[in-house]
């Protein structure tokens, strides 16, 4: 019989071969051979992933299995979600904290990297080029790339479900996630230099060189209002759950005003004058925590106005503090000297520092940008090391970093985009 013939029959047996075609039954079974993290994981994916792995208990089975728990009685569902959310942030943390390391990297850029940002498993890139890249965290590959205006370089962006906002010079470009080409831009040369970018829908808020804020609806498309933060540049900016926008500046000051109001909150004093470079913002917890050019990194608790703790985390300029979104126990910080740098963040404490292994294989091709994807290992290396005396391809400059489950994503000036994946 002709091959391609054969492949064409338009009979059962052929026409189910996805997972869409495997019953409960079978998806049950190889659902059971997974760990918690990567059971949690599944259950995100689809509804049907989430009913098939709900109905079979098997996350309460494996729960009990690592707690050695051999009591079968029923619990209340928001019980069991908490008890497994708790050990699954155990396990993040204890993976960060002293797991084996494997470093997937690629070129995702012929230019440099300076921004990146995280959201379920999706990584957006973009740099000093005329394109920013949307990848998949696991499969290492591009899902679509956004071109920018040819005016105007690239300061920062964000994106959620839908869109892709983005500061290109002094205008704000808005992409569809399944456009190209932007679909919007503002008009140009109506604020002073910008610096930084943060966005929660339906408004983008531009931190400029004159100190203050301007706020974009992005419904309207229009400058709404302008808010006066610090006397100094504002080099990098949050937003809280409750509508209170946090910016940093060059004098090392931490400035809150209510965005409904715009009015000042407070003006949060560090005792490091270098200027901040990022801000990381914790609505779990009302903690912000804020990096330096000096390489101090800091924690303020906002509802009681109050710095938690100060120190000296990186010898030279920190580029990025992040966690886990709603989550603090790891705080992910990485800078020019290279090092991936994890502390405690209730205390500001050292938990562990690590560096690429120079030994590598190669695994496969992108199939959108043609890079080839290498695995290196990740080694730990002791707080009182000698950094200086590790040779940079150990430990290239990050440019900016972003913290999932067990993974820590880090761009860099190279073009480089490195997926540093924690094991037990």
């Amino acid at each position: 019989m002709d091959r391609r013939t054969s492949s064409s029959s338009s009979s059962p047996a052929n026409t189910r071969r996805s997972i869409e075609g495997l019953n409960d039954d079978i998806m049950c079974t190889v659902f059971s051979f997974l760990d918690l993290i990567h059971l949690i994981r599944c259950t995100a994916v689809c509804k049907s992933w989430s009913g098939v792995i709900d109905k079979s208990k098997l996350l309460q089975i494996l729960y009990r299995k690592q707690r050695g728990i051999f009591d079968v009685s029923t619990s209340s569902e928001g019980t069991w979600k908490g008890k497994i959310q708790d050990l699954a942030i155990s396990q993040h943390r204890s993976t960060l904290h002293s797991g084996l390391v494997d470093i997937y990297q690629w070129k995702g850029h012929s230019e440099g990297i300076d921004k990146c940002k995280m959201k379920t498993g999706l990584v957006l890139t973009g740099g000093s080029g005329k394109v920013m890249r949307l990848w998949s965290v696991e499969r290492y590959k591009c899902l679509a790339e956004y071109y920018l205006p040819q005016t105007g370089s690239l300061i920062d962006f964000n994106f959620d479900e839908s869109k892709v906002v983005g500061l290109v010079g002094n205008q704000i470009c808005l992409w569809r996630r399944n456009e190209r080409r932007s679909i919007f831009s503002s008009q140009s040369g109506q604020f002073p230099k910008s610096s930084c970018m943060c966005y929660v829908d339906p408004e983008a808020v531009i931190g400029c060189e004159d100190g203050r804020a301007r706020v974009f609806d992005m419904y309207g498309r229009k400058w709404s209002r302008i808010i006066k933060m610090h006397n100094g540049p504002v080099t990098c900016l949050s937003l809280s759950d409750d509508q209170l926008l946090i910016g940093g500046s060059s004098f090392g000051h931490i400035a809150l005003s209510d965005l409904s109001s715009d009015q000042q909150v407070a003006l949060l004093k560090t005792n490091d004058f270098a200027g901040l470079t990022t801000l990381c913002y914790s609505s779990r917890s009302h903690i912000v925590f804020s990096g330096s050019r000096s390489g101090r990194a800091s924690s303020w608790d906002l509802r009681m106005m109050k710095q938690l703790w100060e120190a000296r985390v990186s010898p030279n300029l920190i580029s990025s503090v992040q966690h886990m979104r709603d989550d603090i126990s790891v705080l992910a910080v990485g800078g020019i000297d290279g090092v991936l740098r994890f502390v405690d963040p209730q205390t500001g404490d050292f938990l562990s520092n690590c560096i690429i292994y120079e030994s590598s294989r190669k695994l496969n091709r992108s199939e959108t940008c043609h890079s080839t994807v290498t695995r290196k290992k990740g080694l730990r290396v002791s707080e009182d090391a000698r950094f200086d005396l590790i040779p940079r391809l150990s430990r290239p400059s990050i440019s900016c970093l972003a913290v999932g489950m067990q993974k820590v994503v880090t761009t860099h000036v190279d073009g480089h985009i490195r997926v540093w994946k924690f094991r037990k």
